[in-house]
């Protein structure tokens, strides 16, 4: 057995434990392929699909995979004897960060900003960053969730009720902080996203435990192809910084400027949320999936909003790109603060 393959008992691989550098060498590498090879990275940023690129959402489903076929339906009625970690994800997601995201965005933008940005820009920016804290991450939460030794089941459940949330209470809270009536929300994105990212993976996995059928063999199966998920991660990091090259290269301050509202709700979001799993004495294995729901972003879903209402090249698209870019460094930290601080949560029930 590799080290690599240790993950399911808990002793976190050599790839894993080192994800961060190669992160950011996918980052440094993603903006030298889109510099020098601009015609590669157009072909892979015209493959889309109700504004999500096919060839990303491949690679998310590859990441998805590894966890669902970790999901036991058998399993989901637990939820119910567990509310807590799932109260405290809807209540962070629909009755804070919307908010706390359009309160940061107006402080910096309107005010600590003001005197380097243009008032007509910095509506822009505010809108771009209005989308991004409306939306709940719905696909790259697994891996997250993976990388802490979430709850599989419990995750799932997580962000299946955080979808069919955001379908009804989406389009309403984005309008009211954007102060407009006739937002137009693209339904066949949030649609194609959820079958994509959730509902294929999910059918896979459940196919996967069905045909393998002991859980000996599932575990077993399970670790050979969880690797594959961070491999995923890494191929995406380098495709999302080879898009977007160009405009980090040229606008590097202005990309700064737009980050920093951004990372201070990340890491306000998560204190919040994981500090009341804490409070709650809810188990490790779902308060850290149940912050990194309400940390992380759909921002497949920010991006074809904000590019629907303000067009390809407006301040609001660039700032939930921006978002794309803070998203996996932020995260990656928080995961590593998450695995320091597990044995101060309560130990699961058996």
């Amino acid at each position: 057995m590799t080290e690599t393959t240790k993950t399911n008992s808990g002793v976190m691989g050599a790839f894993e434990r080192y994800l961060t550098l190669w992160v950011a060498l996918a980052m440094i590498a993603g903006i030298g392929i889109g510099t020098v090879a601009p015609g590669l990275v157009g072909a892979i940023a015209s493959a889309e699909v109700a504004s999500i690129n096919l060839v990303v959402a491949v690679l998310i489903w590859a990441m998805v995979y590894p966890m669902m076929v970790s999901v036991d339906f058998g399993a989901v009625k637990g939820v119910a004897r567990q509310p807590k970690g799932l109260l405290v994800t809807l209540a962070v997601n629909w009755l804070i960060k919307p908010f706390t995201m359009a309160f940061l965005a107006v402080l910096f933008f309107e005010h600590v900003f003001a005197r380097f940005i243009d008032p007509q820009d910095a509506g822009q920016y505010i809108a771009g960053l209005i989308l991004l804290g409306a939306a709940p991450c719905t696909a790259m939460v697994f891996v997250w969730s993976q990388l802490t030794r979430g709850d599989a089941t419990y995750t799932l459940v997580q962000v299946s009720v955080n979808d069919l949330i955001m379908v009804v209470a989406f389009a309403p809270i984005v309008a009211f902080l954007l102060g407009v009536t006739d937002i137009v929300v693209p339904w066949e994105t949030l649609v194609l996203a959820t079958v994509l990212y959730v509902v294929l993976p999910l059918a896979a996995g459940l196919a996967t435990r069905r045909a393998l059928r002991s859980p000996e063999r599932i575990a077993a199966f399970t670790a050979r192809i969880k690797p594959w998920s961070v491999v995923g991660l890494i191929v995406t990091v380098a495709i999302l910084f080879g898009l977007q090259g160009e405009v980090i290269l040229q606008r590097p301050f202005l990309i700064a400027l737009i980050a920093v509202p951004i990372v201070i709700q990340s890491y306000g979001i998560f204190a919040l949320a994981y500090g009341a799993a804490y409070v709650l004495r809810v188990p490790h294995r779902i308060a850290a999936p149940c912050a990194m729901i309400g940390t992380s972003n759909f921002f497949e879903l920010a991006v074809a909003v904000a590019i629907s209402l303000f067009g390809l090249n407006s301040g609001a698209a660039l700032a939930t790109v921006v978002g794309v870019l803070v998203e996996v460094p932020v995260m990656l930290s928080l995961v590593a603060f998450a695995n320091r601080t597990r044995a101060s949560f309560p130990k699961p029930s058996a």
